[in-house]
């Protein structure tokens, strides 16, 4: 099949590329950069971002399936960055799809869509969306996913998967934010709690979309569904912390920070942001206290029993691998 993937040179959507293309399918990529080291492996490259309806238009036409990877997220930002990438990218990937005809699209989405700032623990896609959202980030992802399972019919099969804390070799996004905390000796547990939380290996991830790409429209219901998709094994968080220090050879976070403190630091750290209108980011933010401070597993029966999901690689085997990698390339610097 020739398949296009938004966000074809990040994390996980260059992932699903070199799939794609070891199984022989034929790929175009559509990303904001420049990615030479895709056009190497054959893949046709188009440079545009999808919240510009033409060039996503052009960039679906003859195309059988779609991945949508690409996405504005983080902790901080402007609301109408994330409203561009999120919600009007995500409307402008469906509307090229329903032109040209094309008739399954996998989107990738956050099971942050469905927290509220509490607890969740084994829930599973029962789980309503909040009243509220602590960020733009996944409100945006929330409203993306519902546009994209609304949009699902007869002549377009959607689907949204929900992978959480994608980590390993080549991540360029959670792995050097850690190491460079670390290192800067700003890194600090949040409150005494060991609460666990789901993460998902790169290639686990990855091989999730392709199953669930093949699986559209013939086996079995899963259009206009949504799926938790993990390793099935939740850590608790500073353990999965310290494991990818330890394979960076870094030193595990010891000091720790009461919640309360956290969550008014974070306060005060974003109204100070925005009142200064400082460039980056907060150092700390109410969001990200929330996630740090409590546990948030889920429960993947649906995507092991519709999809025929079952975790490759294992936490522990990622690890190695994570640290072979450093070995080979080197740790991030910043």
């Amino acid at each position: 099949m020739k398949a296009l993937v938004t966000g074809g040179g990040g994390f996980l959507g260059g992932a699903i590329v070199k799939k794609l293309i070891a199984r022989g399918d034929t790929v175009r990529s559509l990303s904001r950069g420049d990615y030479p080291e895709l056009r190497v492996l054959g893949v046709e490259t188009i440079r545009g971002d999808v919240g510009d309806k033409a060039i996503t238009m052009q960039a679906a036409k003859g195309c059988d399936v779609v991945f949508h990877v690409a996405a504005k997220a983080g902790i901080w930002g402007l609301r109408e960055d994330f409203v561009r990438a999120n919600v009007e990218g995500t409307r402008n990937v469906v509307e090229a799809c329903r032109a040209h005809g094309i008739g399954k699209l996998v989107f990738t989405s956050s099971p942050s869509v469905v927290y509220g700032g509490g607890d969740l623990e084994g829930v599973n896609e029962s789980i309503p969306y909040p009243d509220k959202f602590d960020a733009d980030y996944p409100a945006t992802k929330a409203e993306a996913e519902r546009i994209v399972l609304r949009a699902n019919e007869a002549n377009l099969a959607t689907v949204a998967l929900r992978p959480h804390l994608i980590w390993g070799p080549g991540d360029n996004h959670l792995i050097p934010r850690i190491i460079a905390r670390a290192r800067a000796g700003k890194l600090r547990k949040i409150g005494n709690r060991l609460n666990r939380v789901d993460s998902i290996y790169i290639d686990n991830a990855a091989e999730v979309h392709l199953l669930a790409a093949d699986r559209l429209g013939s086996f079995g219901n899963i259009g206009g569904k949504a799926y938790f998709v993990s390793q099935g094994d939740p850590w608790p968080l500073w353990d999965l912390v310290n494991g990818i220090l330890k394979a960076a050879r870094l030193e595990p976070v010891r000091k720790s920070v009461p919640t309360g403190v956290a969550w008014l630091a974070g306060a005060l750290m974003e109204s100070t942001h925005r009142a200064l209108r400082l460039e980056g980011e907060p150092l700390m933010t109410r969001f990200l206290v929330h996630q740090l401070s409590t546990a948030h597993w889920f429960d993947i029966t649906a995507a092991r029993r519709d999809l025929g999901y079952q975790p490759k690689v294992s936490i522990d085997e990622g690890l190695r691998r994570l640290g072979r990698w450093f070995d080979e390339h080197g740790v991030p610097t910043d």
